[in-house]
């Protein structure tokens, strides 16, 4: 009996440390406790598991605290599931189960911070192509901001709590700050949108916004109402601060500024005439004399996505043509994969690709049957990999939460980029207030992903059978 405590105590502590699916946590843990034949009760709580052993009507009842924090490991994860798999079907040892789950938590990262920056230099600089219509030469430089916020978020960030307070803050301005410059350029050789939205997409509070919605529908009114209002507050943060650092430049640059505000304020020619109305059915006496408005817009070109593109321009200046995606999307797929720390000599990882592909194919095909519907896209989007992740676990016996990851993650960027990016040439007051509608905008997609997820589900159970232990996916 000590032994199995102590099983369920290490496994706690390792779905809280690697980025477990919080509003399945307590089925897991109660299941594996009726599976052991440990009378324990559970309560989870943002960051903390509240286990309490022994039955309520003894005094000898046991009550231990697992508080742990983390972000998404899905090689660990993995790894994780397959031992609490196999412990449950009695395929494996508790003895053992705990010896497998205690290298698990001593083991390095999979890659190392160089990598992990090289990852998501290269996730930025494909997400400002494919999801943002930046050109070439804009997805050089969202990936060099993409890197350095890395760096800052797993160095500096990781080593000091008081920067870690006021890191989100910090690096929105910065990007903010350098895509202001860029894009202030004569000529609008570089495009603010695109840059900035592509450079502070990987820190996106996508994944938690969905987490929360997971919870709420779970009836887990507490822990999702948490995550929700914090989400909320992090984004309004990460607007404001892209809001600062756009603004900082335009008070150092004050050529910027009157060239920002030329963009969106149209340029008017009024032209003066006069007629004498003839055979009419109504004559008029005198003359009527009228004025005309000819408005001309001073930015000449097309805008896609908050980027102005002129089709006079060369190749290197234009978004991505439609044939480019079969080759961005799997990019994309793979380097968000392994930057959610996922090995590279995996099957899983082929399994991820995949099924993070044909999620985006989906989302894509709905967005142009119904474009502006981000909710209903992206719940198209997460109905597809639901239905594709719930069908490997049953028939591969895979890792059904790790292999819809991907997809699911790459859902919150293509929402968002539905709706114009984060913040686009737009004025200051403007700026603010599209802060507020990214937070709206973000809990749309959301709920959307959440929908699908769940209606995939209830598919698979009603088609198929149960199973043996508690679902591990959204």
């Amino acid at each position: 009996m000590h032994r199995r405590r102590d099983f369920i105590l290490i496994l706690a502590r390792c779905l809280l440390a690697y980025g477990a699916p919080s509003h399945r946590i307590e089925s897991q843990l109660s299941f594996a406790s009726k599976t052991l034949d440990v009378h324990a009760a559970f309560m989870y709580i943002p960051g903390l598991i509240m286990i309490t052993f022994g039955h309520e009507e003894t005094a000898s009842v046991e009550t231990r605290f697992i508080k742990a924090t983390g972000r998404i490991s899905l090689t660990p994860l993995h790894r994780v599931h397959v031992v609490y798999r196999d412990v449950l079907r009695k395929t494996l040892s508790v003895k053992d189960g705990i010896s497998n789950l205690k290298d698990i938590l001593q083991s390095p990262p999979v890659y190392g911070l160089a990598f992990r920056c090289f990852l998501s230099f290269v996730s930025a600089s494909v997400i400002c192509m494919s999801a943002f219509g930046g050109s070439i030469i804009d997805m050089g430089f969202s990936g060099i901001c993409a890197a350095f916020l890395q760096y800052l978020g797993l160095h500096a960030a990781a080593k000091s709590a008081m920067y870690a307070n006021v890191y989100e803050i910090t690096v929105s301005i910065l990007v903010s700050f350098v895509a202001r410059a860029l894009g202030s350029i004569p000529g609008n050789i570089f495009c603010y949108n695109a840059i900035s939205s592509a450079g502070v997409v990987t820190i996106l509070p996508g994944f938690t916004i969905l987490i929360s919605a997971l919870e709420l529908t779970s009836r887990n009114i507490f822990c999702g109402s948490v995550r929700l209002v914090y989400a909320i507050i992090y984004t309004l943060f990460l607007g404001f601060g892209m809001t600062i650092g756009s603004d900082v430049y335009l008070v150092v640059n004050k050529h910027a500024r009157h060239a920002l505000e030329a963009l969106s304020v149209p340029e008017y020619t009024m032209f003066h005439g006069a007629f004498t109305p003839s055979n009419g059915s109504f004559p008029l006496n005198g003359n009527a004399i009228f004025g005309f408005a000819n408005a001309t817009l001073t930015n000449s070109g097309i805008t896609q996505q908050g980027c102005l593109r002129d089709p006079s321009w060369p190749w290197w200046r234009q978004p991505v043509p439609w044939w480019g995606l079969f080759i961005l999307v799997p990019i994309y797929s793979l380097c968000s994969s392994m930057g959610n720390l996922q090995h590279w000599r995996s099957r899983q990882l082929i399994v991820m690709v995949v099924f993070s592909c044909i999620s985006y194919a989906s989302n894509h095909i709905v967005n142009k049957l119904l474009p502006g519907r981000s909710d209903i896209v992206s719940g198209a989007g997460a109905l597809v990999i639901g239905l594709l992740g719930n069908v490997y676990s049953r028939l591969v016996h895979g890792t059904a939460f790790t292999s819809m990851v991907t997809g699911v993650l790459f859902l919150v960027p293509s929402g968002i980029a539905q709706g114009g990016g984060l913040l686009s040439n737009q004025s200051s007051e403007q700026q603010y207030s599209a802060g507020f509608d990214l937070a709206i905008r973000m809990i749309e997609v959301a709920i959307g992903i959440t929908v699908g997820l769940f209606v995939s589900q209830i598919l698979v159970v009603i088609i198929g059978r149960s199973k043996k232990v508690a679902y591990f996916a959204f």
